[in-house]
């Protein structure tokens, strides 16, 4: 979660671990374009190009099959221009919080009923337009500002610390950041390579700190992110997310909707799913058949709740 509470720190049960189930490329071989292992892609560390830059020497990328259909309204506003200043505002307006924890839901902002806001630059944006991507052990200070301890499930030896390369809705392309379970960290890449050619629009993406996760919520977060280190409130097991096995995306276009809870809690336009704007997830689009690609589940199909930002390695 972002500075607007969190649905891995405040939803019971929502996503329980389980056995790793992947029918995808597991990281068995090949990779995705701009990314080159090391002879025999046995080493644990990849040698990677530069974002926006191919590889010296690499061996040849297999380039993934086009994806068919596209997001619907992907292209929509994706021009420079079309995208607006991200509001003073956002993260700072604390909601009263109900009788269920979460922050009390109330109508979107104007400035967000069609959310589309310039990407803010944590990392230094790619060289050019075509996808990159690293993946290395996590370095000291990422490891220092996410939410891992020795407590968590998983050691930081099983994890991976991914850069890529991503289209915001300004137009421009960006460099996001991850932290994945090794034994994944290939696939996502690939994902992501499928999401950047299908020039799907992400907000923001980046790696979650310690102090969000129990931050008062402002409900209008928009983070792209994977390892969160939590437990799911009211059980004793840990959420996938704490495994390094899941991925949320763009959570304000796809939030958790379940009876009358929407987080984030200033997401309620987004319920329509046939109301379709830039950066939403529907069955069929982009980003479920990438992920159905390498075998995860969607949170969109659920039953007694819907988690459109949610896809996992076990489908919970």
């Amino acid at each position: 979660m972002q500075t607007n509470g969190s649905k891995w720190s405040r939803i019971p049960g929502l996503v329980l671990a389980g056995a790793l189930v992947l029918t995808g490329c597991g990281g068995t071989g090949g990779g995705p374009p701009g990314v080159a292992r090391e002879a025999g892609g046995a080493a644990p560390v990849v040698t990677v190009a530069p974002l926006g830059q191919a590889p010296e020497a690499a061996p040849p990328a297999t380039t993934p099959a086009p994806i068919d259909p596209p997001n619907p309204g992907a292209e929509a506003g994706q021009g420079a221009g079309e995208a607006s200043p991200r509001p003073a505002w956002l993260g700072t307006r604390m909601l009263p919080l109900g009788t269920d924890g979460y922050g009390q839901i109330q109508p979107t902002p104007a400035e967000l009923v069609d959310r589309r806001l310039i990407s803010p630059d944590d990392l230094a944006p790619p060289a050019g337009d075509d996808f990159g991507a690293t993946v290395t052990p996590p370095p000291p200070d990422v490891v220092r500002r996410s939410t891992w301890d020795p407590a968590c499930p998983v050691g930081l030896e099983d994890l991976r610390y991914l850069t890529l390369s991503f289209w915001g809705f300004d137009g421009r392309p960006h460099t996001g950041e991850l932290l994945v379970h090794t034994d994944v960290a290939d696939d996502v890449v690939a994902v992501f390579g499928r999401l950047h050619e299908a020039r799907f629009p992400i907000e923001e993406m980046r790696v979650t700190r310690t102090d969000e996760l129990d931050a008062h919520p402002t409900g209008d977060g928009n983070n792209t992110g994977a390892f969160v280190c939590r437990p799911s409130r009211g059980t004793t097991s840990w959420s996938e997310h704490a495994y390094g096995r899941a991925v949320d995306i763009n959570p304000f276009h796809n939030p958790y909707v379940k009876g009358d809870v929407v987080l984030p809690e200033l997401a309620s336009a987004y319920q329509d799913r046939e109301a379709l704007r830039p950066g939403m997830i529907v069955a069929g689009d982009a980003a479920t058949s990438a992920f159905q690609a390498i075998g995860w589940g969607w949170g969109g199909h659920w039953r007694s709740s819907r988690d459109f930002m949610h896809f996992s390695a076990n489908g919970s």
